[in-house]
């Protein structure tokens, strides 16, 4: 085949189509008309000569052929957006972009503070900080979406050998109680005490409140013996409802500084039991690594860790882990794409 029948732009389309779901939105959202994107549908389906999408339904659905080229489309537009990174680091070394990912309350609490001090010595870069589950988040590490990550959930087993993961910090969960409580009197209570609470909690299919569970079980708390008052979609709404009273919950210590600082929530320990869960480091060590993400991960992820892993984090760091640019974005094979 001496011409590709495809361009980036129609690899772009059809993305756009894939995710929202009809031939209008997708043009809207690419700021053109909708007669434009089904005129380079066309040339495409013709240009490959198999159907692309199945007309049929109300929704814009994808054939097993579609699926294939958005497959492959997606990787190929990654290593497009990668190259451009890479081509910016070599004209600008003091601008550039950093794409940092996170899970909930990493991203929610954690991030912000850390990509506040690099913002401040780095007021150029543009910086994005992407926050999704942990799942979600490894894989856009995998694919080259995001630079490096800090997550607090099970990474999926299928990404455990092609990224670089190390133990980052411990994140501590503690017990918050309404000030008013009979048990923020007290200095400690035994862990008995915690089945006599009525407690506020995530949903029970959300990824946090699982970490919670399995945290707490190795610590040998049965939650399935907790009374759950309440399931709340978020941890603002979980310290909110605590503030006012109606039961106890388990969060991250990272969470509630502001909180326990104004005096409108109390931590109350549990004697002879620390609730610690590990937060997980992630990079790819494929993939081209920018001069803003090794400026992010030297100056500011130390500052950061838990002391006993530092230096860990710190060879990682200094690790020269991106590949030579050419190696890195232009593939041997159309399998190693």
């Amino acid at each position: 085949m001496s011409d590709l029948p495809f361009t980036l732009d129609q690899l772009r389309i059809l993305k756009a189509i894939a995710v929202e779901g009809s031939f209008k939105r997708a043009a809207d959202s690419l700021y053109v008309s909708q007669p434009a994107v089904s005129l380079q549908v066309q040339n495409l389906e013709r240009q490959l000569d198999v159907p692309l999408f199945d007309r049929g339904g109300r929704r814009a659905q994808l054939t097993e052929a579609g699926h294939l080229l958005l497959s492959y489309g997606e990787k190929i537009l990654s290593l497009c957006q990668e190259t451009c990174r890479a081509i910016e680091d070599l004209q600008n070394l003091q601008g550039g972009t950093l794409i940092v990912g996170a899970s909930q309350t990493t991203g929610t609490y954690l991030l912000p503070r850390m990509i506040g001090m690099f913002r401040q010595k780095y007021p150029d870069v543009a910086v994005q900080l992407h926050v999704h589950s942990t799942r979600r988040t490894a894989w856009s590490v995998a694919n080259g979406q995001v630079d490096l990550a800090i997550i607090g959930g099970e990474i999926p087993g299928e990404l455990t050998e092609s990224l670089e993961i190390i133990p980052y910090a411990e994140d501590e969960l503690a017990l918050i109680l309404p000030v008013f409580h009979p048990f923020a009197k007290q200095e400690t209570i035994q862990k008995e005490d915690l089945y006599k609470l009525q407690f506020i909690a995530l949903d029970s299919q959300s990824t946090i409140r699982k970490v919670i569970d399995q945290v707490l079980s190795r610590c040998e708390i049965d939650t399935r013996r907790f009374k759950i008052e309440m399931e709340l979609n978020s941890i603002e709404a979980i310290k909110n409802a605590v503030q006012s009273g109606l039961g106890a919950a388990f969060v991250s210590t990272s969470a509630i500084a502001k909180e326990l600082q104004m005096g409108v929530l109390h931590c109350t320990p549990i004697e002879g039991v620390v609730v610690k869960r590990t937060l997980w480091l992630i990079f790819n060590p494929n993939r081209y690594r920018s001069k803003a993400a090794e400026a992010f991960s030297q100056e500011i992820l130390p500052q950061f860790a838990t002391p006993e892993w530092n230096e860990d984090v710190l060879k990682l760091a200094q690790k020269k882990l991106l590949v030579n640019v050419l190696d890195a974005a232009i593939p041997e094979t159309v399998d190693d794409i």
